[in-house]
Order: C-alpha cells, then sequence, then structure tokens
C-alpha cells in the first residue's frame, strides 16, 4: 500500500462507528454519533439554520488518605449532550444527562426556543467552513488505568509515608491522593465537522505540615500525568513536598523593599497565563486588557520567544481542534519579544474583524524561552543572577487587575543574599504592573516545569515592590 493510501485508509478507519465502548467507558463513540446526528437532524426540522451538538462521557477514580488511613474513595461517572442552535444570527443553547430520545428532543427544542427569543448578533455562527479541521492527527491522549481502590490506597499511603518519614519536624499532614481520570466525546455541527477523541489524566499528591503550634508551614506536590506510568514515583513526591515544607520553618518578615523578584517554576507558569489572558479574544474585544492593540508590539524583552503546539504526542494542551472544531496548528505566539498572535476563537475574531486561531477553550502547549538561556542555568544559577532579592514559592490571592495590569498578590518564600537563599519569608505582598513585569523579564532558567499546558523556568523579573512589616 502507498503512503498516500495508507493515509486515507487511516482518515477513513478514523470515521467507522464503533459499536464497543472503551476500556471503563459505558458508551461507544458510535452511540454519541447517532446521538448527536439525532440532535441535529431534529434541529434541522424545528427550522434551525445550523446547530452543533456534542456527546460526552467522563469516569474515574479519587482516593484520599490522612495520617495513615483511609479517609474517602470516590468513583465519578458522567455524561452529558450539549446542544446549540441558530436561528439566522440569533443563538440558543441547552443540555440534558438524559440520552433518550425523548429528552434530546427536548433540549433541542429548548436552544431552538432560546434561540427564537434571543436578540441577532452578526458575529454569531459556526466556524467558516476555511477553518473546519478536515484531519484529525492522533496525539496519544488516552491512557486508562486500571488501578483498584486498595492500589490507589496504597500508593498514596506510600506518598504520605515518604513525607511523614523525611523528618521529625514533619509532625501532621492534610493527606495524600490518588486520582485517575478518563473522558471522552463526540461533536459534530452543520458545517461539516464531524469527529470526538478519548483522553486521560492521573495524578498523586500529598501535603505534609511541618513543625508545631505557630510555627508550624505546609506546603505540597504533585505529580499529573496522562500516561499512569509517567508519574513521579510516590515516595519522591513525599519527600520533595516535605523538603519543601521543611525549608520553610523560621520564616521571617521583612521590612518594605524595592528588589529583583525571581519566580519558581510553577508560579511563572503563572506570569505566562496572566499574557495568554491579557491577548485572549475576550479581553480584546471588549477592551479590558492592559495589552490592547499589542499585535506587533513589545510585550517582553527582545530575549523572550512563546511557541504553542496543539500536536504534542501526550501533551496536556495537545488537541487536534478546538471546542469548535477548528483545525490547530503549531505558532509563534511571541516573537523577541514582540506579540505575534493573539488567542482567539470564531466568535471574537469576527468581533476583531480577525481570524480564530484555534483556541476556542484556551492554548494548547505554550512554551516560554529566553535566547539568554543556557544549559546550566539551573535554580542555584538563577539564585546567583537573583543577587540580592526575593524568592517566591508561593503566592495567595487574585490580585491581577486586567483591565491596568496591577498586580498585587500574598507571598511567600525565601530572602537571598549574595546569590544563596538566607532565610524564609511570610507574610509579604508583591506588587507591581504585569505589563511593566513582563517586559522587566530578565532571565528564564533551565529549571523548565511543565504545568498543565504551559511550560516555562523560573523567571526573573528586574523590580518590584515588596511589601513588609
Amino acid at each position: 500500500m502507498t503512503q498516500k493510501n495508507s493515509a486515507r485508509s487511516s482518515r477513513t478507519a478514523s470515521r467507522v462507528k464503533t459499536t464497543q465502548p472503551e476500556a471503563g467507558f459505558s458508551y461507544a463513540r458510535g452511540f454519541f454519533e447517532d446521538l448527536v446526528d439525532a440532535a441535529l437532524s431534529h434541529a434541522k426540522k424545528l427550522g434551525a439554520t445550523d446547530a452543533a451538538a456534542e456527546a460526552s462521557e467522563g469516569c474515574g477514580l479519587s482516593v484520599s488518605v490522612r495520617k495513615g488511613e483511609l479517609e474517602s474513595v470516590e468513583r465519578n461517572r458522567d455524561k452529558s449532550l450539549g446542544v446549540t442552535v441558530y436561528v439566522g444570527k440569533k443563538r440558543g443553547n441547552a443540555s440534558t444527562s438524559d440520552f433518550s430520545k425523548a429528552a434530546i428532543q427536548q433540549t433541542v427544542k429548548a436552544a431552538y426556543d432560546i434561540a427564537s427569543f434571543t436578540a441577532e448578533d452578526e458575529t454569531s455562527g459556526l466556524p467558516d467552513e476555511q477553518d473546519i479541521a478536515r484531519e484529525h492527527p492522533a496525539l496519544d491522549l488516552f491512557h486508562p488505568w486500571a488501578i483498584t481502590s486498595e492500589e490507589a490506597a496504597q500508593l498514596a499511603l506510600q506518598c504520605e509515608a515518604a513525607a511523614m518519614g523525611t523528618s521529625r519536624l514533619i509532625t501532621n499532614s492534610e493527606g495524600a491522593g490518588v486520582s485517575a481520570q478518563q473522558s471522552h466525546f463526540f461533536s459534530a455541527h452543520t458545517s461539516g465537522f464531524r469527529g470526538g477523541y478519548a483522553s486521560s489524566r492521573h495524578s498523586i499528591s500529598v501535603a505534609p505540615i511541618a513543625g508545631k503550634g505557630k510555627q508550624m508551614q505546609r506546603d505540597a506536590w504533585y505529580s499529573s500525568m496522562r500516561d499512569a506510568n509517567e508519574l513521579a514515583h510516590p515516595e519522591a513526591v513525599g519527600r520533595y513536598a516535605a523538603e519543601r515544607a521543611l525549608a520553610r520553618l523560621k520564616g521571617r518578615k521583612i521590612p518594605t523593599v524595592e528588589c529583583p523578584v525571581l519566580f519558581e517554576s510553577p508560579l511563572a507558569a503563572g506570569l505566562l497565563g496572566g499574557f495568554v489572558q491579557a491577548v485572549s479574544g475576550g479581553a480584546l474585544y471588549r477592551k479590558s486588557t492592559f495589552l490592547a492593540n499589542s499585535l506587533g508590539k513589545l510585550a517582553f524583552p527582545k530575549h523572550i520567544d512563546i511557541n504553542e503546539d496543539p500536536h504534542l504526542l501526550k501533551g496536556k494542551g495537545s488537541a487536534p481542534f478546538d471546542e469548535e472544531g477548528v483545525k490547530t496548528s503549531a505558532r509563534q505566539v511571541v516573537e523577541a519579544g514582540r506579540v505575534a498572535g493573539y488567542f482567539l476563537s470564531t466568535y471574537s475574531a469576527r468581533k476583531l474583524g480577525m481570524r480564530t486561531t484555534g483556541n476556542a477553550g484556551g492554548s494548547h502547549n505554550l512554551t516560554l524561552t529566553s535566547r539568554k538561556t543556557k544549559a546550566g542555568d539551573d535554580l542555584d544559577a538563577m539564585l546567583r543572577k537573583l543577587g540580592r532579592g526575593l524568592f517566591v514559592t508561593e503566592l495567595m490571592g487574585q490580585g491581577v487587575n486586567y483591565v491596568t495590569g496591577d498586580y498585587s498578590r500574598g507571598a511567600s518564600g525565601f530572602w537571598v543574599e549574595n546569590g544563596e537563599i538566607a532565610f524564609p519569608v511570610e507574610e509579604i505582598t508583591i506588587a507591581g504592573n504585569l505589563r511593566d513585569m513582563l517586559l522587566g523579564i530578565q532571565a528564564v532558567g533551565a529549571d523548565t516545569y511543565n504545568y498543565g499546558a504551559k511550560t516555562v523556568g523560573s523567571i526573573l523579573v528586574n523590580r518590584m515592590k515588596v511589601a513588609g512589616s
């Protein structure tokens, strides 16, 4: 068979209806296809101009333990059919968890009635045909974990025991948990899109407490992967969480000061998330962002690049198409500090007079890098670059105003002198403006960390106000 014919066979095979559910599911994809087709057919029968529908199912196991005892075992299973109906430029949507024929028809009718009484919106509607995903690359996102509640409890107990055994100063625990989750869906709309896939997400976590009385300090750590075989060892998760809690003992307050701030890599992912929110369609067309009209302009120093790759195998943010059935593709979001692309759905793109970027539902596998970063720029090297200032390891509150960029968060971490950690710091607030913070990024570490759909190393910001005693 030629390569061309082989590829055609692969695409055709993916359209064959399956009649048996995949591991752990109650419904087969073929059943979901029939369900969606029935909803679309009824919408057209009622007089809808266009319609979209999605059937989905999720299931999983979550087990928690605390202080060596089983605390809870939860099994979850949910299902849903969502329907969106367009009557001209009017839109309505409804959903149900009842898959009976009568319930489907009632749900479609409810969406149709809502659309009939909704005001017209000229930008409303399904994606343009040129944007619809016709080919759906397999991204290796589904790895079911056939773990029993007893086995999950044992892993959680091992994780917590490792944390508690790290030091006699680990005096308590908020518990450890293991979660195994999986889901699948099928969606289609009357503009020609049809597609769906299964995915999984598994995790192990623990939150130990160090010290006693007023000196107690808590920290936590976790590992999350699509494939359970790639999770960190439970003992390693437990020990690292304990070490983090121990390092926070004897925390001090510091006087108010302006200084450089180094964000630990998991927190640096939050700065990247702040940028994404500021250049996302909804904020842009509502003009509720400090980065309005930023396309082609500097939002970062010239040594910073941000890439998006929706097609990474096993990626936590991978998707062959977005929530509207729009094709996804790799692209540069920031190049040499300049904004090269926004995050747009079909609706927000039309509002802005632009074209969708395939980001209905969010970003896909973002990586922030610096052209200055060297292979040896681990955390110790980043502390040396910080010199004298604050190393932040925890942030509290949601103090970010995306209209103005004003940033103020409760924080804790470590004071650094001469490039080395001097002592832990607590009960402080760090403040600045997100626009200045992004432009003030001096360095990005090689200590990369994947936080959901974002990968970034620790980030050194040149100056912020640290409010202490």
